[in-house]
This record gives C-alpha cells, sequence and structure tokens, in this order.
C-alpha cells in the first residue's frame, strides 16, 4: 500500500492497523509520546510494539526524528534478481 504525506511524499506501509483505545491507554499513550518526544501516536506504537518484541531478540534501532524511523523489524535488503539458492 503505498501513500503519501501532505508535503507530497511517499509512504509506504503493508498494512494499515486500526484500534480502539479506552481513554486512559490512549493518554498513557500519548503520555509516552511526549515523554519520547515522538512525532506521531503511530510512531509510539510501534516503539512499544518494538521494545515488546525486542524481548524476544534483535529489532530495529529507531529515533531520528520521524515517524518512519520507528519501525518495529530491521528492514530486509533487497532480493537477489531469482538466484537466490
Amino acid at each position: 500500500m503505498t501513500e503519501t504525506t501532505l508535503k507530497g511524499n511517499e509512504l509506504s506501509r503493508g498494512e494499515r492497523l486500526q484500534i480502539m483505545l479506552e481513554a486512559d491507554e490512549l493518554r498513557a499513550l500519548d503520555d509516552f509520546r511526549f515523554a519520547n518526544r515522538m512525532p506521531s501516536r503511530a510512531a509510539a506504537v510501534r516503539e512499544l510494539l518494538r521494545r515488546g518484541l525486542g524481548v524476544q531478540g534483535s529489532v530495529q534501532d529507531g529515533g531520528n526524528g520521524t515517524s518512519q524511523s520507528y519501525g518495529v523489524l530491521p528492514t530486509e535488503p533487497p532480493r537477489g534478481n531469482g538466484s537466490d539458492a
């Protein structure tokens, strides 16, 4: 799925996930986001996923200030031209 930002930049995410939160859960998410100076709620959710999944193994480091930098899993290098064995 490819979308564009308000500035017209390409934003590529695989799937859209919509969740419902209670008011206190949303407040906790926002508190976490602002305490960690994150650019969006989505970035905060991805960071919390990254931290939770990080307990089980290595995950991507985020944190350069953009929402996209808060990825959950490491990005894979592009695959070869069909010569994978």
